[in-house]
């Protein structure tokens, strides 16, 4: 679970404090080593590890680089059989330390791209004005929380093999099905309105955090906005590089004009698109004339496999200048 919110005061250690109250044996790790993490994972009964301000762990590159080691065990503490392995003592002897264990993160902003892409994620805001909630009371809620934390022990303990056979139907595919299965599956022993809730709460939060995906990830952000341009020009079979680069900048909202200190290139341009395996080439054009281009072929399989179809009110980019 990644808890997040953009500023202070959003409400995301009292989630946190709320969490401690409810979850199985949880484990506060206030600045702890992973080595002591390591050893406080059972494999047979692990604890729910609950990290609060984990900002400070990954906020910034040397900090993130510091805490490489705590970021590979939350990782990999996502599924089971996936230990870490140590060497232990004066003969060095390697040890397989369990990694599997729930876990709730909280922090300002987004965590590393990795365990987000492994997370339910909550995102708090600050209260507004005129919103009003009631107050968390540690003395007289916490024994309500405590409670609630033995009706459903109670309630799923004997239900446990039964669970893990399930294979309920997901709404979603792939790490997110894997990441929301046992709510879902939680949902579907609970049955009445809970199994469409479940499903219903995991494909809109699911789809939110695509969006939020796409729009931070500048090498989808290209994909899509490339698609546009095609759009633009009635996808044609070539374009070429000079008239897609005036297209992608001539969007305002878009980020190209100042991509770098000149704006996005045809160097930059090649670089962003390098890892999908599309590149320009000279290419013959109507007219007979060749010059550097993209060939609407090459981006089919890119954007069938990491955007989804534009929306069907979204406006194409246009541009003033004429195709080179």
């Amino acid at each position: 679970l990644a808890v997040v919110g953009p500023l202070k005061r959003c409400g995301k250690s009292r989630l946190l404090e709320v969490l401690i109250e409810t979850v199985h044996d949880p484990l506060i790790t206030v600045n702890a080593s992973p080595a002591a993490i390591f050893r406080s994972i059972d494999a047979k009964n692990p604890p729910t590890l609950l990290v609060d301000e984990v900002d400070t762990l990954f906020g910034s590159p040397r900090a993130a680089e510091r805490n490489e080691e705590l970021r590979g065990l939350l990782n990999a503490g996502h599924q089971r059989n996936r230990p870490a392995l140590r060497v232990v003592g004066n003969e060095h002897t390697p040890v397989k330390f369990a990694t599997f264990a729930m876990a709730a993160l909280a922090g300002i902003g987004d965590l590393p791209d990795t365990i987000m892409d492994r997370s339910i994620v909550i995102r708090m805001r600050r209260r507004a004005q005129g919103e009003s909630v009631e107050s968390f009371r540690f003395a007289t809620d916490a024994p309500l929380l405590h409670t609630a934390r033995k009706h459903l022990t109670a309630w799923l303990r004997p239900l446990h093999r039964r669970a893990m056979r399930l294979r309920p139907q997901m709404p979603v595919e792939d790490r997110a099905a894997d990441t929301w299965e046992p709510l879902i599956a939680v949902a579907d022993l609970a049955g009445g309105t809970w199994p469409q809730r479940a499903r219903t709460a995991c494909r809109v939060m699911t789809a939110q955090e695509a969006d939020k995906d796409e729009d931070a990830g500048t090498k989808v952000r290209i994909l899509a906005d490339i698609r546009r341009a095609f759009t633009a020009e009635g996808d044609p079979a070539l374009i070429r590089t000079t008239r897609l680069l005036e297209l992608l900048k001539a969007d305002p909202e878009a980020p190209w004009t100042e991509y770098g200190p000149h704006g996005l290139t045809s160097r930059a341009l090649q670089l962003l698109l390098r890892d999908y395996g599309i590149s320009s080439a000279n290419r013959r054009f109507p007219g007979g004339t060749q010059a550097k281009g993209f060939a609407r072929t090459q981006f089919l399989d890119a954007w069938t496999r990491y955007c989804p179809p534009p929306a069907a009110a979204e406006p194409a980019p246009v541009a003033d200048a004429a195709g080179a």
